[in-house]
C-alpha cells in the first residue's frame, strides 16, 4: 500500500486506493464511485501543508497528470492552468509569456489547488493571498457535479470556495488574474529589534512587500523589503551566481540547516547560534524578475504555526509573544517571520475583511514544538488571531466560526456540494464539524 506523508513528516496516512486522474472526467468518475461505495476521497498536493488538511482516508487522488497551462487570455489578463501544476512551474510558464502573478509566498513547491485552498499568501502588495488573485476555477463537487465558478456564474461558490480547504470539491483548473512581467528591487539587511518596531509601519508604507525574520533570544532580525521598479525585465541585475550561492544556498540552507540541527540537540547553544545567524548575511540590494525575488529555496525541514492578527494590534501581539518566549526556558532555533496583508474578500481567507499582520513561528523538524506553540497560540487567540489553514494549530469549528463572518454560509454550501461528506477527513471534521 502507498503511504502518504506531508513535507514536515508530521502527518501520515495509508489510503486503500490510489488513482492518478488525467482529466476532470476521471476525477468525476472517482467521486461518483466513492459516493456509491460510501467511502471518502481526497486529492493530495505536494504535501507542503503542516496539517492533515489533504490526508486521505480511503481513496487518494494524485495530481501529476493534472498539470500544465490551459489558456492565456491577454485581453482579460488571465491565465488558466490545471490545478495540479506546481507554482514553480506556473512561474516559469508565465515568465516565458511575459506575465506574472501579483504576489506569492517564498515557497513555490505547492500545487495551485493546494496553495489557494489553504490560503497561501505572501506579504504586502494589493493582494497578498494567492486566492485573492483567482478569477475563476473549475471544480468537481462532492455531489458529483462539474462546475465552473467565477464572478458571473456560481458566484456563491466563487466567493466562498476560493479558500475551500478541499471541503467543497476537487479543483481541476484555476484561472488567475495576472500582470505584465515586472521586476522587484530587493533590499536585504540586518535590523535591530527596536528599529524593527519603530520603523515597521514606515517600511510597509514605503515598500511594496516587507518580510522580516526575528531570531528569538536576540535583538537581531533580517529585513527583506521589495519595491516594484518600472524598468523592463531585461534590465534586471540579479545577484551574481557566487553571491546567490553563498547567501541563498550555503548560508541560508547548508549552514543554517547544520546550525539548527545542532541547536535541536544542544539547546544551550541556541542563543549564540541565533546571534550568529542574525548577523551572518551581509546587506545586499539587487533587482530581478518578481517570482525570483519572492521565492527562496527551503531545504531545511521545519514545523510551523502561523496566525493572522488584525493589523492595528499585530506589533503588540509580537511584543507579547516575545515576552512569553523570554519568560520560558525554551531554546527556539528558528526565526519568527513577520509579514502583512491588505484586507481581501475571500470568505475563509485569514485576511478576510481586515488588514492583517502575520506572525509565523517555527522549530526544527526534530524539535518538540508543543509547549512553545501552545503558549504562543494563546497569545494569538487573545488578539483575535486567525490560524493559517495549512499550518499547525488547535482551533476547532466552534472557535473558527466566531472568526469568520461567512463561516455559516460556507457550511451551508458544503452541505449542498458534499452532502455525503465524500471529501471529509479528520482535519475537516475538526475545523468544520461533521
Amino acid at each position: 500500500m502507498t503511504t502518504w506523508s506531508n513535507w514536515a513528516g508530521l502527518e501520515r496516512a495509508t489510503p486503500s486506493r490510489t488513482e492518478q486522474p488525467r482529466d476532470a472526467a476521471e476525477v468525476l468518475a472517482a467521486v461518483d464511485r466513492a459516493r456509491a461505495e460510501g467511502t471518502t476521497l481526497k486529492m493530495v498536493g505536494s504535501g507542503h501543508s503542516f496539517t492533515a488538511v489533504s490526508a486521505p482516508e480511503h481513496t487518494m487522488l494524485t495530481p501529476q497528470e493534472l498539470t500544465g497551462l490551459v489558456r492565456v487570455d491577454r485581453d482579460a489578463m488571465t491565465v488558466t492552468a490545471r490545478a495540479g501544476t506546481q507554482l514553480k512551474h506556473l512561474n516559469t510558464l508565465l515568465e516565458s509569456a511575459g506575465l506574472s502573478l501579483h504576489n506569492m509566498g517564498d515557497i513555490a513547491e505547492q500545487t495551485l489547488a493546494g496553495a489557494i485552498s489553504t490560503g497561501t499568501h505572501g506579504s504586502g502588495g494589493t493582494n497578498a493571498g494567492l486566492a485573492a488573485q483567482v478569477a475563476g476555477f473549475e471544480i468537481v463537487t462532492g455531489a458529483g457535479e462539474l462546475l465552473r465558478a467565477d464572478a458571473t456564474q456560481h458566484r456563491d461558490l466563487f466567493e466562498l470556495g476560493r479558500v475551500g480547504l478541499g471541503a467543497l470539491g476537487v479543483l481541476t483548473e484555476v484561472t488567475f488574474q495576472v500582470e505584465p512581467l515586472f521586476c522587484l528591487e530587493a533590499e536585504e539587511r540586518p535590523i535591530g529589534w527596536e528599529e524593527l518596531l519603530e520603523s515597521f509601519d514606515e517600511l510597509t508604507r514605503t515598500h511594496h512587500h516587507v518580510d522580516v525574520h526575528w531570531f528569538p533570544h536576540t535583538d537581531g532580525a533580517l529585513l527583506k523589503a521589495n519595491t516594484r521598479v518600472t524598468d523592463p525585465p531585461a534590465t534586471a541585475s540579479p545577484p551574481s551566481v557566487l553571491r546567490s550561492w553563498w547567501d541563498d544556498d550555503f548560508l541560508s540552507n547548508t549552514v543554517f540547516g547544520a546550525a539548527s540541527w545542532l541547536g535541536s540537540r544542544r539547546p544551550g547553544l541556541v542563543p549564540r547560534i541565533n546571534a550568529f545567524a542574525a548577523g551572518a548575511l551581509t546587506p545586499r540590494t539587487y533587482t530581478d524578475v518578481a517570482h525570483r525575488v519572492f521565492v527562496s529555496p527551503r531545504r531545511v525541514v521545519f514545523r510551523e504555526m502561523e496566525y493572522a492578527l488584525p493589523r492595528d494590534v499585530g506589533l503588540e501581539a509580537l511584543r507579547e509573544a516575545r515576552r512569553v518566549i523570554d519568560a520560558h526556558d525554551w531554546r527556539i532555533g528558528f526565526p519568527v517571520e513577520i509579514r502583512t496583508a491588505r484586507a481581501d474578500d475571500v470568505a475563509l481567507s485569514t485576511a478576510y475583511g481586515r488588514d492583517s499582520l502575520y506572525l509565523a513561528f517555527h522549530v526544527h523538524r526534530d524539535a518538540d514544538h508543543r509547549a512553545y506553540f501552545a503558549a504562543v497560540e494563546d497569545v494569538m487567540k487573545s488578539f483575535g488571531g486567525r490560524p493559517h489553514w495549512g499550518k499547525i494549530h488547535t482551533r476547532s469549528a466552534t472557535d473558527l466560526a466566531a472568526l469568520y463572518p461567512r463561516f455559516d454560509e460556507f457550511l451551508t454550501l458544503r452541505d449542498r456540494l458534499d452532502p455525503d461528506r465524500v471529501l471529509a477527513n479528520p482535519y475537516l471534521r475538526h475545523v468544520l464539524g461533521d
